[in-house]
């Protein structure tokens, strides 16, 4: 998706990719075997259509801090009760919603540790990494 004229949701994604650490799908494969939880921000219908990353986590982007606020009643169990710091890798289809969730994460809940994949499923898909069909 290119976006073009700048516009104020533009001007939004280019400060928060400024401001993220991102990852390309082989490093978060990595990163993810060594203890990082992966997050999967798509709506069920993209999942049904595309697949899944096995081992991801399903959260619903309109619920997302709810589940990555330790002090939420409603946070994931995987989430570390010290650990704000603990790194979290968001994906969606192609890399644009994540970026701005992690960006949101970062800047409103003070959780430095929420990275995001360059071109989301996509790229994780096109770069041959495990997936399986949505149950």
């Amino acid at each position: 998706m290119t976006d073009p004229s700048p516009s104020a949701i533009s001007e939004l994604l280019e400060k928060a990719r400024a401001s993220i650490e991102r990852y390309e799908p082989a490093v978060a494969a990595a990163k993810m075997q060594q203890g990082a939880l992966l997050i999967d921000l798509r709506p069920a219908d993209f999942r049904a259509q595309f697949g899944e990353i096995p081992d991801a986590i399903i959260v619903s982007r309109h619920v997302l801090e709810w589940r990555l606020d330790v002090t939420s009643a409603w946070h994931l169990e995987e989430l570390r009760p010290d650990g704000p710091d603990q790194e979290i890798i968001l994906f969606c289809n192609e890399g644009y919603t994540s970026s701005l969730a992690a960006y949101q994460l970062e800047t409103g809940l003070g959780r430095s540790g929420v990275k995001d994949i360059i071109g989301g499923f996509a790229a994780w898909q096109e770069a041959g990494l495990p997936t399986i069909p949505s149950v």
